[in-house]
């Protein structure tokens, strides 16, 4: 699986390069703020909303903690989606929320 740190994450949200980001928290926890321009497809409704998906775009998957993420990336590599777990989750999180 590949990982990247949240700083190396912020750093292309920064840079205002065109990333794909996949927020998996349940809508609840992405109220209290999610980087901007994530998208919200909480863990459980991955399998059904995954159509929504290119799989010539790579994403970065971001959650709480880095745990239901790391499930997120396995569960799309193994549909063949170019797929990056960003470490720690939000809870690292330095940068820019909304």
């Amino acid at each position: 699986m590949k990982t990247m740190t949240t700083q190396q994450v912020q750093e292309l949200v920064e840079s205002k390069q065109a990333i794909n980001l996949i927020d998996v928290r349940e809508t609840n926890e992405v109220a209290a703020g999610k980087i901007p321009g994530a998208l919200n497809i909480p863990l459980g409704l991955l399998e059904f909303r995954m159509s929504e998906l290119d799989k010539s775009k790579e994403y970065i998957m971001v959650c709480r903690s880095g745990g239901r993420s790391g499930q997120a990336t396995n569960f799309l590599e193994n549909h063949g989606y170019k797929v990056t777990n960003m470490d720690g989750g939000m809870l690292d999180w330095n940068g820019e929320t909304n």
